[in-house]
């Protein structure tokens, strides 16, 4: 038998974070722990209301898997029994993790892979006025960070990223609009872009209204986030992006993660790894994914006013397990 727990969590953040649709001072997640009565692993979700999910929800849907789960519910099973989201995203890692335990490995063990040591990540500069963005670059970089996502809605973009650039000349610079793109003319906007030696846009137009992209002239990648959830979306893209961002909470969980990017590779699509807001037991998880990936953005517990521990250690732009 196993023993199911579920727990609501609020994380104050140590800063607002904002994008272009929201500001944010905490966030609520969703831990789950499973037990056989020897070993212990857990998981964790963060709901997301722009994908119509909340913490109630979530529980709700893992309290309706709960006898299948204590009667020995199957990580496989699991891809059937829970749709794609943040609760089989919770329950899916704690799965993965305690099925290691079990046979006395760790999950890197158990897919076969060898562990980094490090994977650089992104540091992500929250959407604000031009001075407080730059001086955010400014302070990332002076901490060693290497790889800039930039936060921008549809006001002074070329301006932000102009003053971001010269305040990070050698940084890695990556572009987030959110979906908040549409109407503007992409075609000068990207050539506009070009200038500041930009590695990739993300989801510059909302998802279900980008096929605008296919005929638009981007010399930038663009890289599909709230466009793409699961693998099944993947093939659909290709006329529009170079990219995908591949996200536990989107997908739900590892297993669906991993599918994911073998499919995105043999269809010619590169790799982005990302995550919602969540503590150093949701970034983990996504690992064996982010070590596939050319962009890794996975800082979020650097936005917490106190992480999970034991926790990832972040420093000079590097997540460090």
């Amino acid at each position: 038998m196993i023993a199911l727990d579920i727990q609501t969590v609020e994380l104050p953040l140590a800063r607002p974070f904002a994008i272009s649709r929201s500001v944010r001072t905490a966030i609520t997640v969703v831990r789950v722990t499973l037990t056989d009565g020897q070993w212990v692993a857990m998981g964790e979700c963060t709901p997301t209301a722009h994908y119509q999910e909340s913490a109630e929800s979530v529980c709700q849907q893992l309290e309706q898997v709960r006898a299948q789960v204590e009667a020995g519910l199957s990580r496989q099973a699991l891809q059937q029994a829970l749709p794609i989201g943040s609760a089989r995203n919770a329950l899916d890692c704690a799965m993965w993790r305690l099925d290691a335990a079990k046979q006395g490995k760790t999950v890197w063990q158990l897919l076969e892979m060898p562990a980094p040591e490090r994977v650089v990540t992104a540091e992500t500069l929250s959407l604000d006025s031009l001075e407080n963005m730059v001086k955010a670059a400014e302070v990332a970089v002076a901490g060693g960070a290497k790889l800039l996502k930039i936060k921008l809605d549809r006001l002074q973009i070329i301006e932000k990223v102009a003053a971001i650039r010269q305040a990070a000349p050698l940084a890695t610079l990556v572009v987030d609009a959110n979906e908040a793109w549409l109407g503007l003319d992409l075609d000068s906007l990207f050539q506009a872009l070009s200038e500041f030696n930009i590695a990739m846009i993300e989801q510059p137009l909302p998802a279900g209204n980008d096929k605008d992209l296919v005929h638009c002239l981007h010399p930038i990648p663009i890289c599909a986030d709230e466009s793409c959830h699961q693998r099944s979306d993947i093939a659909g893209l290709r006329d529009r992006y170079e990219m995908i961002n591949i996200k536990l909470d989107k997908c739900g969980g590892l297993t669906e993660a991993l599918a994911m990017a073998e499919a995105a590779k043999t269809l010619g699509l590169r790799l982005m790894v990302g995550c919602m807001l969540g503590s150093s037991l949701a970034m983990e998880a996504a690992l064996p994914v982010a070590v596939q990936a050319e962009c890794v953005d996975l800082d979020g517990p650097i936005w917490l006013a106190q992480d999970f521990q034991p926790g990832l250690r972040y420093h000079q732009g590097e997540v460090w397990l």
